[in-house]
C-alpha cells in the first residue's frame, strides 16, 4: 500500500466515521510502512494510537484490504517525544497560570506547577489518624509498579490530604524525574477543560491528561454536578487505568458520600485504595505544635515558653490542623513583639477568639448522651449514684470527653454528673487518660467518640 493509496482510503473513512470522528482521530494517521501483512502508522500519542486501535481499527483494517489483501493487520506506534507528547505538526497548548505537572522528558516540557515547598514527607508529622494513608502516598511516592489504582485520600479540612499530595509530587520529581507527574486541583482540571472546549483545543486537552504517568486531582468533590467535566474526567480515568498509569485523587469525603458525583465515577474511583485521614488524636496533634514550635525557635532565637502552652492548645483546638498551626503562628509572632515569655496567660488572652471557636459549643449534655448511646446505656444510669463496671467506666469516659472538649471547670463538670466532686472527676479524666494508653479497645472509643462529636 502506498502512501497515495492511503490518502484515498482517508478520504472514504472520511464519509464512514464523520468530520469529527475523522478529524479528531483520522487525519492524524501517517502511513510509516507495510512488513510482513503489517500496516505501520505514525500516530502523535500513544492515547490516541490505543483508542483508534481498539474504536476504529477493524474498519481501518478492511478499507486497507480493499488496495492490499496482504495486510492482516494494523499496528499504531506513538512518535511524538514522550515530554510534549504533541502531534507533530501541532503547537503545545497554552499554559494556564494555575495549571499543573512537575516533570520535563526529552525535549518537550510539560507545564510546570506550583508545589508548596513547605509539604513534603520530612514536615509531615505521623499519627495514628493518617498513618495509613501516609504508607500508602509513600508507597506510590516511590514510582514503582502501580499497586493500587487510584489511590484515594479523603477527609475533612485541614487533616493532611494536600501536604500528602504535594510530598508526592516532589518525591516523584526527585526519585523519578522522567516520570510525567501532573499535580491539580479538581476545579483547574474544570476550568481547562472549558476552556479548551472554548478554544476549540479538545484534542490537545484529551492528549495532555491522558497522556501523563501520574495524574494527581485534588478536592475531587469539586467536579460533582458539572455533567460534561465529569464526562471528561470518566474517560480521561479510564484512558490512564487501562494504560497502567498511577492516579491518585483526594477529596473532603468517601466517594459514596460525594453528592451529585455520578455513579460509574464513584465506581471507579472505590476500585483502588480509598483511605481515610480522620480527625487528628492529642498526641498527633501535640506532635505537630512540637515540630513547628521547634522550627519557630530559629525564627525567634531568645524567645521562651512555659510548659503546658503546647499541651493546651492540643487539647483545646481539635478539630483542624491548620487552625492549630496558624495559633501557634499568631502566638510566637505576638510573643516577640511583645516581648514576652510564651505563657498559658498569654495563650489564652492571644488567641481568645480561635480558643471560643474551636470551643464549638460542644455541651456536657451532648456528651453525656453521646457517651450513653455509645456503651448503650441509660443517660439516668450514667449520671447517677450507681458505681457498677458497666455504668462507671462509661461515666468516666464521659468525663474525660467533658474536660478535653469543653471549658467546664471539674467542679462543673461534677455538678453536671450527679453533683459529684471535682476530685471524682479528677481521678476518672486520669483513669481514662492511663487506660487510653493500655486499652486499645478504649481509646478506639475514645476516637469514634470524639469524630462524632466533632462533626
Amino acid at each position: 500500500m502506498t502512501h497515495e493509496q492511503w490518502g484515498q482510503l482517508k478520504q472514504e473513512l472520511l464519509g464512514t466515521v464523520g468530520t469529527h470522528n475523522f478529524n479528531n482521530w483520522i487525519e492524524p494517521l501517517e502511513l510509516a510502512g507495510v512488513s510482513d501483512g503489517v500496516a505501520t502508522f505514525n500516530v502523535p500519542t500513544s492515547f490516541l494510537g490505543n483508542y483508534v486501535s481498539r474504536n476504529f481499527g477493524d474498519l481501518i483494517l478492511f478499507q486497507v484490504n480493499t488496495v492490499a489483501p496482504d495486510i492482516r493487520r494494523v499496528h499504531f506506534q506513538a512518535t511524538a517525544n514522550c515530554g510534549a507528547r504533541q502531534p507533530a505538526g501541532r503547537p503545545a497548548p497554552p499554559r494556564p497560570a494555575a495549571s499543573a505537572a512537575v516533570a520535563a522528558r526529552g525535549e518537550g516540557q510539560v507545564p510546570a506547577a506550583p508545589l508548596d515547598e513547605r509539604f513534603t514527607f520530612d514536615t509531615f508529622v505521623v499519627g495514628k489518624p493518617n498513618e495509613l494513608a501516609h504508607a500508602a502516598a509513600r508507597r506510590v511516592a516511590e514510582g514503582g509498579p502501580v499497586t493500587f489504582n487510584p489511590l484515594f485520600l479523603y477527609g475533612g479540612v485541614g487533616l493532611g490530604k494536600t501536604h500528602l499530595m504535594h510530598a508526592i509530587a516532589w518525591e516523584l520529581q526527585a526519585r523519578r524525574p522522567e516520570l510525567c507527574v501532573v499535580y491539580l486541583s479538581a476545579e483547574q482540571f474544570m476550568y481547562r477543560f472549558v476552556q479548551a472546549l472554548r478554544d476549540r483545543r479538545m484534542m490537545d486537552f484529551k492528549q495532555m491528561f491522558r497522556s501523563v504517568d501520574v495524574l494527581m486531582v485534588d478536592d475531587v468533590q469539586f467536579i460533582a454536578g458539572k455533567e460534561s467535566t465529569q464526562e471528561e474526567f470518566f474517560h480521561t480515568f479510564n484512558a490512564l487505568v487501562d494504560q497502567n498509569r498511577q492516579i491518585i485523587i483526594s477529596a473532603d469525603r468517601a466517594p459514596g458520600e460525594i453528592a451529585h458525583l455520578e455513579d460509574r465515577i464513584k465506581s471507579r474511583l472505590q476500585c483502588g485504595l480509598v483511605v481515610d485521614l480522620h480527625p487528628t488524636d492529642y498526641e498527633l496533634r501535640l506532635g505537630i505544635l512540637q515540630s513547628k514550635a521547634e522550627r519557630y525557635r530559629n525564627d525567634y532565637p531568645g524567645l521562651q515558653m512555659a510548659g503546658g502552652v503546647l499541651e493546651f492548645l492540643a487539647h483545646r483546638i481539635s478539630t483542624n490542623v491548620r487552625v492549630l498551626e496558624g495559633a501557634l503562628t499568631r502566638l510566637f509572632a505576638f510573643a516577640s513583639l511583645v516581648g514576652h515569655e510564651i505563657t498559658l496567660e498569654l495563650a489564652q488572652d492571644c488567641l481568645a477568639d480561635i480558643l471560643r471557636a474551636s470551643e464549638r459549643k460542644i455541651s456536657i449534655e451532648e456528651i453525656q448522651r453521646r457517651v450513653a448511646e455509645h456503651y448503650n446505656i441509660r443517660l439516668s444510669d450514667m449520671i447517677g449514684p450507681k458505681r457498677v463496671r458497666n455504668f462507671a467506666r462509661p461515666r468516666q469516659v464521659a468525663m474525660y470527653l467533658c474536660k478535653q472538649m469543653t471549658s467546664r471547670s471539674l467542679p462543673e463538670i461534677g455538678r453536671r454528673f450527679g453533683g459529684r466532686d471535682h476530685t471524682t472527676v479528677m481521678h476518672g479524666v486520669r483513669r481514662i487518660d492511663e487506660l487510653r494508653h493500655q486499652d486499645a479497645q478504649i481509646a478506639e472509643d475514645l476516637e469514634l467518640l470524639r469524630r462524632t462529636l466533632e462533626g
